[in-house]
């Protein structure tokens, strides 16, 4: 039996194999000892969002013969899954792009969706993709997001006035589409967002067959703050294998060397590199500041992955600090703001509302 450690580095090592020999060695060696986990191997990488990018890594690696063939055939049927649902995300982002451009709208696609617009990956079933994020300039959001209604896309929930505090527009769905939109106004978190917005990134765009995309600088920065920034990673300390993969791949698409810093986010965006290089490879092209601070960082993380009863009761209370307080923050400007005095309302009174959150 793998411990959870030894499991997601071995998977982070998997993930490279396809450029670094060294790693390709080791994982060899490592999977005709016979002494993988598969189980485990199975349950980390799909938790993780890169089952699919395992796969791929291992068949380019011609290792596909050392493992059970019903764990092979089992990873060819979602892979193949998810490259058709990859597939039919792009043609979705291609509409998208259309109709906002022929209304004067410049959408920005992100992360996933923009990684596979711009072909980072060598398989695009690799990258497992949630939403579609757009970045829209904020006086185009409303409009844009009208545009998209009046195309047959619609909010499951009642879209709440409080959505003009997010960071983006309610996500919505269309009945015969497969990916779910998220117009963004801003990339992070309110606190945050001044630092990394529209007009940061608007004029080192990169276009690719007419589809706007973040630079590769830029592209980093948003891997790493959209987890530890705006998922709390940074004080959660959590791991993102997808996430790592991204910055190794786009580590690899850099042209020169390239020093990635960011004032008034410096401390995410290092300790973010430092976790990600080290649970993978160290980076070719990228530079950035390794500090000690950062390796304590990474050793406090690598000490948190043992699930000790300690460290997973510690990680619990941050996330029930950090719930409570954003919780605390809607309830106390429900006092002053019409707009958040609804959303509270609405939600107090709604009946369906409990039943969701009970489970009924």
């Amino acid at each position: 039996m793998m411990t959870y450690k030894e499991t997601l580095f071995f998977v982070g090592k998997c993930l490279t194999i396809t450029h670094e020999k060294h790693n390709r060695d080791l994982v060899e060696k490592d999977i005709k000892s016979g002494n993988i986990d598969w189980d485990s191997v199975v349950k980390l990488s799909t938790s993780h969002y890169v089952f699919p990018a395992l796969y791929c890594n291992l068949k380019r690696a011609n290792f596909l013969q050392l493992l059970p063939p019903d764990l092979v055939q089992y990873m060819k049927h979602i892979t193949d899954l998810n490259r058709e649902r990859n597939q039919q995300i792009i043609e979705q982002a291609k509409e998208i792009n259309e109709l906002l451009l022929s209304n004067n709208i410049t959408p920005i696609f992100l992360k996933g969706t923009g990684n596979l617009l711009e072909g980072l990956y060598e398989d695009i079933a690799e990258r497992m993709v949630g939403d579609i994020d757009i970045l829209v300039e904020k006086n185009n959001c409303e409009t844009a997001f009208k545009l998209l209604l009046q195309k047959g896309y619609f909010n499951k929930s009642e879209v709440s006035k409080i959505s003009r505090y997010h960071k983006h527009l309610p996500r919505i769905i269309h009945p015969n589409k497969i990916g779910a939109i998220e117009v963004h106004k801003e990339m992070l978190k309110k606190k945050q967002s001044k630092f990394f917005d529209y007009n940061y990134v608007k004029n080192s765009l990169i276009n690719i067959n007419n589809i706007n995309l973040l630079s590769l600088e830029n592209q980093i920065k948003l891997t790493v703050f959209s987890k530890f920034i705006n998922d709390d990673a940074y004080l959660l300390k959590n791991m993102s294998l997808r996430a790592a993969y991204d910055v190794f791949l786009l580590d690899k698409k850099l042209e020169n060397n390239t020093s990635i810093y960011h004032d008034g986010l410096n401390k995410e965006l290092n300790a973010g590199l430092k976790l990600y290089t080290s649970i993978l490879s160290h980076p070719k092209k990228i530079s950035f500041i390794s500090s000690k601070k950062n390796d304590i960082y990474l050793s406090k993380y690598i000490k948190s992955i043992d699930n000790s009863k300690k460290e997973i009761s510690k990680k619990e209370s941050i996330k029930f600090y950090l719930w409570f307080k954003t919780r605390l923050t809607i309830v106390i400007k429900a006092f002053f703001n019409k707009s958040y005095f609804i959303f509270v309302f609405s939600r107090l009174t709604d009946l369906k509302w409990y039943k969701r959150k009970l489970n009924l």
